[in-house]
């Protein structure tokens, strides 16, 4: 296993404890509305600041992309809310840019509300390109991992996306729009589309966790808008080497630009490209 990936889940499983510790006094928890439907706690504040710690710790020189703080400098300056290209942009050609992608509890309506779907997300890019993906479920103790070239696993257990090479007999995760300003038409019209030509759509509510999924053939696909780096970062990685392929509705690799991000085997994935607007 790579270094970099044994400190990522160390740091991932650190950020689990705290998140489990916390899940047994929901009713205590603190919880701020960052905007509509969407809400922080303090635990996730307190999972982030463990990931960080780990990593800083190995990796004292590295950069940081983080949900509730945003960018951190390696210096400790905060920077706050950045774009991808802003934050992986390699700035000296003689130096290597290296940036952890943290997002220290996606779900976390689920969480607040006793839902058991929600999972730590971490992510390594180097020069612009991921290295290292971790998605850790603490509720199930699922570990899903992936180091660039080298393959994706959940626990020991080698993944491959699932082979159906037909939508109608799909299974399709996705998310629907929760905040204002997100096109709830243009959804409903996709979700229509899609509910008539697939088996069956879920939506559990912690998209790292539905990409997990997807490579490990628990879904066929996935579909969503409005994503952050940090909900897509690690669950990329780990269903690109898991053999899958991922862009935005149309198959372009502009997911973390547009925030629109679908996944699926090559058939299913070009089907999919042929249905979402």
């Amino acid at each position: 296993m790579h270094p970099m990936m044994n400190v990522a889940i160390k740091a991932a499983r650190n950020a689990g404890t705290v998140i489990s510790r916390a899940a047994l006094n929901i009713e205590r928890l603190q919880v701020a509305r960052k905007q509509q439907n969407d809400y922080v706690t303090e635990v996730d504040r307190a999972a982030e600041a463990a990931v960080i710690e780990v990593l800083r710790e190995a990796y004292p020189h590295h950069n940081f992309l983080a949900e509730e703080t945003g960018y951190i400098r390696a210096d400790g300056e905060q920077l706050g809310a950045m774009s991808w290209e802003d934050a992986v942009r390699q700035d000296d050609p003689d130096q290597d840019h290296h940036v952890w992608v943290i997002d220290p509890l996606d779900g976390t309506t689920n969480f607040i509300h006793g839902f058991p779907q929600f999972a730590v997300s971490i992510a390594l890019a180097v020069n612009g390109v991921l290295q290292q993906g971790v998605i850790y479920d603490p509720s199930r103790d699922e570990l899903f991992t992936a180091t660039k070239g080298a393959g994706a696993y959940l626990n020991n257990r080698r993944l491959r996306v699932a082979n159906e090479t037909r939508l109608s007999e799909c299974l399709i995760g996705t998310g629907f729009p929760f905040r204002d300003d997100q096109d709830l038409d243009t959804y409903t019209r996709n979700f229509r589309k899609m509910t008539r030509l697939c088996a069956g759509l879920r939506r559990p509510g912690a998209a790292a966790l539905d990409l997990a999924y997807v490579a490990a053939g628990r879904y066929d696909g996935f579909f969503e808008a409005d994503l952050k780096p940090w909900d897509m970062a690690a669950g990329v990685l780990i269903i690109q080497e898991a053999g899958g392929l991922v862009g935005n509705y149309k198959g372009n690799e502009t997911h973390f630009q547009t925030g629109q991000i679908m996944a699926a085997n090559a058939r299913i994935f070009a089907q999919m490209a042929q249905i979402l607007d």
